[in-house]
């Protein structure tokens, strides 16, 4: 079994270089089909969060609903994911990764099915309300699968591509919003989620249980077997195993009441932290209203739309990036050289607004710092925030610890899709978006006090480097092998 040297106890960034990064190897396809596959729970979590948008237009007046009744429509689906979230953690840790994947797959269809024949208001609330119930489930369930099936070589790009798949599910429901846009249309809008729910539903069936969860059950052979096929050849399959034994002894209890312990605590703090400023920076703000406040401060309507479609387009773009870049330069690396261009991109869009109304000049600069923020936000906060968590946090408690994060990221996104319009109202957009630069800023602080390096350390390895008496308070860097 491999030793382990104590955690390292200094403040400063020292994430492990990348010149002498051994050369990429071929993984089994398998391992890709298990990414790809799960990661379609993102791309239904994307779509289905963002064809509400397209869909108000006309659903509005078919439904002759009110502004508060479309306020209702909108976040039904975030109190569902707040709902979905802390169960689907208790049905991780007692039935397994794979059924509760492929259960998410189920109520996304379902869920889609009701939506796009809803008779009323009321009936589209609650198809709703399942949509975000699956929507919860998958930010909670997906990244766990892909982190636990994973080698540590490869597994943050194969866990940003979840992310990456919701960017790609939120531009194809903007591009699906606009060719069905008309009386009527937006049944057809949410009907469509279907067809990739089955898709997730029916490619689950062959793929397997995670081998971390099969050892904590004491089903070691069935993990052996899995790892076997999960690994590529010459892998020592025995000393994984061990590892993850080994951590599992030195274990404190399982499931919520052991989330009480110390021994969880700094990681716990890590988790719930990245994923409280994932909403706090403000992406979300932008992705939700951006066409609105544009509308609101004199664009015209198509530049609106069009500034919508960009939005989607620099999810995308930044999605690809973080998957490429978060195995290469690290987590926390990639959060501090980033971090600092998204706030200061939000910075100038605020001060933007304080310039001469409706010229070209300002027009300009606040879409390209629009853009910018988007892209530097979503390649680095974005990337992580579904990445971090089920890296840091320990074995036992992942499942209900993860659920929890994952209930903090929609809590949070809840307030924030029920405050940004209120806070411009009131303060204007000016002071409105400053504050969500200085939350930049403040993620900025805690990721170099706080957030330990995972890249290219197992599972194991980061759980022992946060159980060590620094904790995560003081390791910049999780322990290397001796």
């Amino acid at each position: 079994m491999k030793k382990h040297r104590k955690a390292l106890t200094v403040t400063t960034p020292a994430p492990p270089d990348t010149a002498d990064s051994p050369a990429p190897v071929r993984q089994p396809p398998l391992l890709h089909a298990v990414a790809a596959i799960s990661a379609l729970g993102g791309l239904l979590f994307g779509y289905d969060t963002g064809i509400i948008a397209s869909a108000l237009v006309d659903l509005g007046r078919d439904l002759e609903l009110s502004s508060r009744a479309q306020e209702i429509v909108v976040s039904a689906i975030l109190v569902g994911a707040m709902v979905g979230a802390p169960v689907s953690g208790t049905l991780v840790a007692r039935y397994g990764r794979k059924p509760v994947v492929t259960g998410v797959a189920v109520f996304f269809a379902v869920g889609a099915v009701a939506a796009a024949v809803a008779p009323g208001t009321a009936a589209l609330i609650g198809a709703r309300f399942v949509l975000g119930l699956a929507v919860g489930a998958a930010s909670n369930t997906v990244p766990v699968y892909i982190a636990e099936t994973a080698p540590a070589a490869v597994r943050g790009r194969l866990m940003v591509l979840f992310q990456l798949m919701v960017a790609i599910g939120q531009l194809i429901s903007y591009l699906v919003g606009y060719a069905l846009a008309g009386p009527g249309g937006w049944r057809w809008m949410f009907a469509l989620a279907a067809i990739p729910a089955v898709v997730l539903a029916v490619g689950m069936m062959p793929l397997p249980e995670s081998p971390r969860w099969l050892v904590g059950q004491r089903r070691t052979e069935e993990a052996r077997a899995v790892l076997m096929k999960l690994r590529r050849p010459g892998s020592d399959i025995d000393e994984e195993i061990a590892d993850i034994k080994a951590v599992r002894t030195k274990e404190r209890g399982t499931g919520w009441r052991a989330l009480r312990g110390s021994w969880v605590r700094p990681a716990l703090m890590v988790a719930l932290g990245i994923a409280a400023f994932s909403q706090l920076t403000g992406i979300n703000a932008m992705v939700y209203y951006a066409p609105k406040l544009l509308t609101d401060a004199g664009f015209g309507d198509s530049t609106a739309l069009l500034t919508g479609v960009g939005i989607g387009v620099m999810l995308v773009l930044a999605g690809i990036a973080g998957t490429l870049l978060v195995d290469r330069t690290g987590r926390r690396r990639l959060l501090l050289w980033l971090l600092p261009g998204s706030g200061l991109a939000m910075a100038v869009l605020a001060l933007a607004f304080l310039g001469t109304s409706g010229s070209q000049a300002q027009k300009w600069t606040v879409i390209l710092s629009l853009f910018a923020y988007i892209f530097l936000n979503g390649a680095s906060m974005q990337a992580v925030v579904w990445l971090i968590g089920p890296e840091v946090l320990p074995l036992a408690v992942r499942g209900p610890a993860m659920s929890l994060a994952t209930t903090a990221v929609w809590g949070f996104d809840l307030v924030i899709a029920m405050t940004a319009l209120t806070a411009v109202d009131t303060f204007g957009r000016t002071v409105t978006f400053l504050v969500y630069a200085l939350m930049n800023a403040a993620c900025w602080i805690f990721v170099l006090r706080r957030v330990p390096e995972t890249r290219g350390r197992t599972l194991e390895e980061i759980e022992q480097a946060l159980r060590g008496p620094a904790g995560a308070k003081s390791t910049s860097e999780v322990p290397t092998n001796a």
